[in-house]
């Protein structure tokens, strides 16, 4: 019998691969986001990719990306710059990654 995914889904060999990538890519953008050593380098859609990882909820009007999450105060703002997110951005998710240790989950 073949072990089940979170999703409800089957663990193919190509699925759990792909499962896998996305795990190392979420924890290396974690890595990047918190060490705050190139904000101008965070690929828009891997820090986006992220906060869904999180648990935020997204909700898009226009250009902007809005990411909520149950029990936090503040909403988080994201707006592409060609293929990167805004660095000032970047720094604003670190903030609240770290206020509300959200790394540990």
């Amino acid at each position: 019998m073949r072990e089940a995914l979170p999703d409800g889904g089957q663990a193919t060999p190509g699925r759990l691969r792909v499962t896998l990538a996305l795990v190392g890519r979420h924890e290396k953008t974690l890595e990047q986001v918190l060490s705050g050593r190139s904000d101008a380098n965070v690929r828009f859609e891997d820090l986006r990719s992220l906060l869904l990882a999180l648990g935020f909820k997204e909700r898009t009007r226009g250009s902007h990306h809005m990411f909520g999450k149950v029990g936090l105060e503040e909403q988080i703002n994201l707006q592409r710059e060609g293929a990167k997110a805004k660095p000032y951005q970047v720094k604003q998710v670190r903030a609240v990654i770290v206020r509300y240790n959200l790394q540990e989950n």
